[in-house]
């Protein structure tokens, strides 16, 4: 890579040095220059509050108040703008993922904070869009869950297949190009089927491995296999090596730096590494990365109490 595809983190403190810089930074990202725009009711004139209340506008409209935090994952966060662009510097770089306790030490907050802080950006790492998937198209499935042999033996469940007990995730990609996975409740034709008919255009080729679960998909795709049982893992133009990278990659972050995932939390993890995948692989400039993720910043929010529950903090 040249200096003109990557931005080092001394370099990326230098274009945001304080609160004020992140301040324009965001602005001008949310809004560019067409001007600000309530979200409360969409109107595109409103007046600066002065003083010491520098990024509040009130709407000329509704007569609201709001900054670019409103409607947005920074929403009610006390920590500083310029601590949430470096926390998504470092996740859009980091190819495995960081763990909450490496962040808060990055940031000089606290681990709770931390966690809390990557969890909100991972909810705009969702999907985005509904343009269908068309072309060669590979689809696959992996089980995220704690090998038997591990558990004690009272926790054993000690019947069925190796997926008894784990959390399943399916996955989609285009060949070389974009894809995603989501966790569902189980791998059977009528929960897989469905979600193959809203994300693949119908008569697109479809390549999948031997699992029986995909019989009808002859119906309605140019169906092709690879017969993994057989150790077959290329026949032909037939194969799924693409899509099962997205799995090397998130078991890489689990076992190298998060250790496991709890099945609450799940999904926003399966959608942090499908991010980097997709809008976050190396080729792509990383300023252009951190843009594609500001793209999804905007009108989401997730508060602690939707996101903690009834359960405890996991990693």
């Amino acid at each position: 890579m040249n200096d003109k595809t990557t931005i080092s983190y001394y370099e990326l403190t230098k274009l945001v040095p304080d609160k004020m810089a992140a301040l324009r930074l965001l602005e001008r990202k949310r809004w560019g220059t067409s001007g600000r725009i309530c979200p409360f009711c969409g109107h595109r004139h409103s007046c600066a509050r002065g003083g010491t209340r520098a990024g509040y506008y009130r709407c000329c409209r509704c007569h609201k108040e709001f900054t670019v935090r409103t409607a947005s994952i920074f929403e009610r966060s006390h920590i500083p703008l310029d601590k949430w662009i470096l926390a998504i510097y470092m996740m859009v770089t980091a190819r495995k993922g960081i763990s909450s306790l490496q962040l808060s030490k990055e940031l000089s907050i606290r681990q709770n904070s931390a966690w809390f802080m990557m969890h909100r950006i991972r909810s705009s790492m969702g999907e985005r869009g509904n343009a269908f998937l068309q072309g060669i198209v590979e689809r696959d499935e992996t089980c995220i869950g704690g090998k038997e042999s591990n558990k004690h033996k009272r926790k054993r469940l000690k019947s069925g297949r190796g997926s008894i007990g784990k959390s399943a995730v399916v996955g989609i990609r285009r060949r070389k190009g974009r894809g995603f996975a989501k966790v569902v409740p189980n791998t059977k034709m009528q929960t897989f089927r469905p979600m193959m008919y809203k994300t693949v255009l119908l008569g697109s080729v479809v390549n999948t491995d031997d699992f029986r679960e995909y019989d009808g998909l002859s119906e309605q795709y140019q169906y092709k296999t690879v017969n993994h049982s057989a150790k077959l893992f290329v026949d032909a133009m037939a194969c799924t090596n693409g899509i099962e990278s997205v799995w090397a990659v998130l078991n890489r972050g689990r076992y190298g730096i998060f250790h496991q995932f709890s099945l609450k939390h799940l999904q926003r993890y399966v959608d942090e590494f499908a991010f980097r995948l997709n809008e976050g692989s190396c080729k792509i400039p990383t300023l252009e990365r951190m843009d594609a993720l500001f793209n999804g910043a905007w009108n989401r929010h997730l508060d602690y109490s939707s996101l903690v529950g009834r359960g405890e903090l996991n990693e």
